[in-house]
Formats: structure tokens, sequence, C-alpha cells
């Protein structure tokens, strides 16, 4: 019988599946593929110690290529959540206080949110969401000029292109045939190296408009490590909040 479980861990929430069987008598093994999670345990091993081993062994699961299936746990942002920056966690403190405004601030890696004391429970989440939101883009703005700019001297790219932060749920950025480049404000949350990748991926779609062989090459000359940085991108994209 194949039983669902879940554990959290960090930020991420881990679902598994447990299959006891009658033949297996001590040994408990943790399987990830492409079907999910599958815990192969004994028939008298009790939940509270498979959910231990499983705990013990997360780190190891999250290093496992599979994992659309951890989806990040809804933020509630409260103090000692942490959200990522630049593809590191950043702790997050509230506090409440007698301000006008809610307000995100970012210093030696902690996010600080201020909440208005007046501000009615049901607001606090959506609107410190929203603030986070604004956070993020703005540092997006700041950030993706410089780098498309490098890049596009690299790629020795005459056409400079305007840039546009935008709330793209399928994607990490677009080009669009006036030469125009869209990025997700959500890239800021990626390690460098993947936010270099998808400015690449985007600056070479100014010379090639599809995914043929060519473009794949064209965007290996500039960066030979491209097949890693993709896969990379596939793994910890469905994991990050917001």
């Amino acid at each position: 019988m194949t039983v669902g479980h879940r554990i959290r861990f960090g930020d991420t929430v881990i679902e598994y599946e447990v299959r006891r069987s009658t033949r297996r008598k001590k040994t408990v093994q943790i399987t990830v593929n492409g079907d999910g999670i599958l815990v192969s345990a004994p028939l008298t091993l009790s939940d509270d110690v498979l959910r231990a081993i499983v705990r013990r062994r997360a780190s190891w699961i999250l290093r496992q290529p599979v994992k659309a299936m951890l989806p990040a746990v809804p933020k509630q942002f409260a103090s000692g959540e942490t959200l990522p920056y630049l593809g590191r966690n950043a702790l997050l403190l509230r506090k409440t206080a007698d301000v006008r405004s809610l307000a995100v601030r970012f210093d030696h890696w902690r996010f600080r949110v201020t909440v208005p004391q007046n501000l009615a429970d049901a607001e606090q989440i959506p609107q410190i969401q929203r603030a986070f939101i604004a956070w993020y883009r703005a540092r997006a703005e700041k950030r993706l000029p410089s780098s498309v700019e490098r890049w596009r001297l690299q790629f020795g790219c005459r056409i400079k292109p305007r840039i546009l932060i935008r709330s793209q749920r399928q994607r990490w950025g677009s080009c669009a045939h006036d030469g125009t480049l869209r990025f997700n404000w959500r890239v800021v949350m990626l390690e460098p190296a993947l936010i270099e990748y998808i400015v690449v991926h985007e600056l070479a779609h100014l010379t090639i408009r599809n995914h043929s062989p060519q473009f794949w090459d064209l965007v290996a000359s500039v960066m030979p490590d491209v097949q890693y940085q993709r896969q990379r991108l596939k793994e910890i994209g469905p994991t990050l909040p917001l």
C-alpha cells in the first residue's frame, strides 16, 4: 500500500509516498525520479520514524534533479522566514510600529519589514507581498540594464535594446520583434550565474528568433556551460516564492 505524506524543510515542502512491504525487513530506501519521491519501508516501521528519516535525508533529496513536486510554502511574512535574493536566503524580521506606511528595508542580508500598527490583520500579508514585489522589481530595474549592456558588447550586437521589467508568470524573459527585452522581476531571486544566463538567452534572440541548434550554439559561444545553467533554472524556478 502507498500512502502520501509531507514534511517541511526550510522554505520547501517535500511530498513523498510511503510504500510498506512484508518482504522488506529492516532497510528503508528513498527513491527520487520522475514519479516523485518514494520511501520503501518495512511494514512495521511507524510514520514518525519514516518522517525523521526523510528529514535527515532532506538535503540529499533537494539536490536531486526532480524538483517539480517541491513547491515553495506560501509565505506568511513572519519573523524567522526567509526570502531569496541573488541565490541566497535572507532572514525576514517583521515589526509593528507607529508609522504611516509599510516599508521593506534590506541590510546585512536581512529583510526588515515595518508594518503600521493600525493596519488590519487581513490586509497585512497582501500589502507586505506587494511591498516585496516592488522591492524586487526595483532591484531588477537597477541590475539588468548593466548586465544586458555588458553581454551586448560581448556579442558584438549593435542594437541597444529597450529593457522592461514585467510580471511574467510563465516566462523569465522575452524578446519582442522590435528588439525590446522583457524580464521577469523574479530573476533577482536567482543566483547571479542564472541571471546572466537569462540575459544571454534573450540577447541571443536579437540574432536568432527561434530555439534552433544554431541558437544554442550562439548562446554557448559566450556561455559554454549553457546546458548546465538551463537545467539549474528548470530545477530552481518552481521552488521560488511569490
